[in-house]
């Protein structure tokens, strides 16, 4: 059942991050380097001025090594500005140690177990017949769905997310950049 459903979302993930890739990336205002293979998720990230508070995040929630780590990881990648529409203060209370366990919670909501490029997400999507649901690494669910020829994700409290970028490449997954924030049921 965990291969058919991480099939079906790697088929859903590629083809509607495919279908929707170019008109994402002409409108987006995320800025990441062309990267070479030998870049992990990490050093895509570390690499890009529009995820410096991503990065604050996963050093804080002490996940680096594991996201340098074989994976295979999609990681759907929130800017900057995308934390920036929490409500005020919420970053800082997260980069609090003593929130680590909630901050590890967020971040794992946003990388799912695979190697899901633009491609496989689209071909999920139109086998779901619009929608694919994919378990991410904390347990929970994301929904992904093609609205206005745009990937958008959908968390567990009914809130979406659009993918303005997609397949940043590394040597152990794959990101996706996305404008908001997902975030598990609490």
């Amino acid at each position: 059942m965990k291969k058919v459903v991480l099939s079906l979302f790697s088929a859903i993930a590629f083809m509607a991050f495919a279908t929707s890739s170019t008109a994402q990336c002409n409108a987006s205002k995320a800025q990441v380097k062309q990267v070479a293979i030998e870049d992990d998720i990490v050093d895509i990230a570390l690499g890009s001025k529009d995820h410096t508070t991503l990065v604050a995040a996963v050093k804080a929630a002490g996940l680096v090594e594991t996201l340098k780590s074989e994976g295979p990881f999609t990681v759907f990648a929130p800017t900057n500005d995308a934390f920036a529409k929490l409500p005020e203060g919420t970053v800082e209370t997260l980069l609090k140690p003593e929130n680590k366990g909630q901050l590890t919670s967020i971040l794992t909501y946003h990388v799912v177990p695979g190697n899901l490029d633009a491609n496989a997400v689209v071909a999920a999507i139109k086998s779901g017949n619009g929608t694919a649901s994919v378990k991410t690494v904390s347990g929970g669910t994301l929904k992904a769905m093609i609205v206005d020829g745009n990937v958008m994700l959908k968390d567990e409290n009914g809130n979406t997310s659009k993918v303005i970028a997609t397949d940043l490449k590394g040597s152990n997954g794959v990101i996706h950049v996305i404008d908001s924030v997902v975030l598990p049921k609490s």
